[in-house]
């Protein structure tokens, strides 16, 4: 993810996706079958509260959906960090940590903001 997005939801969108496509190219051990599996529902969560954060009901669901995202994203983060260390020769993970910790901190700035 080299250009940078700045519609939200899409990057979110996009992140989930280029999660899904590092998992399917990994091979399939235990590890990577079960920590791909987390991934998978961590990114997927972060796009859709994101998406739900959009369509509050007020401030307080704003903040706590977007206080989910958050979230996720901090643990895609881990899980992203167990299959770059279990996968040492796959150079793609640290972008996507990259991006993962990126959409923490926008998601902390909005939450600090609203």
């Amino acid at each position: 993810m080299v250009n940078k997005i700045y519609d939200l939801e899409q990057r979110t969108y996009l992140f989930a996706k280029s999660c899904r496509l590092k998992i399917q190219s990994l091979k399939k051990t235990i590890s990577n079958i079960e920590d791909g599996k987390q991934l998978v529902r961590s990114s997927g969560s972060i796009a859709a509260n994101y998406i739900e954060a959009n369509e509050k009901l007020g401030d307080k669901d704003f903040k706590f959906r977007l206080k989910i995202a958050r979230k996720e994203a901090k643990e895609s983060m881990l899980w992203l960090k167990l299959l770059r260390d279990l996968n040492p020769n796959d150079l793609e993970f640290e972008s996507l940590i990259d991006e993962a910790d990126q959409l923490r901190k926008i998601l902390s700035t909005i939450i600090n903001k609203s």
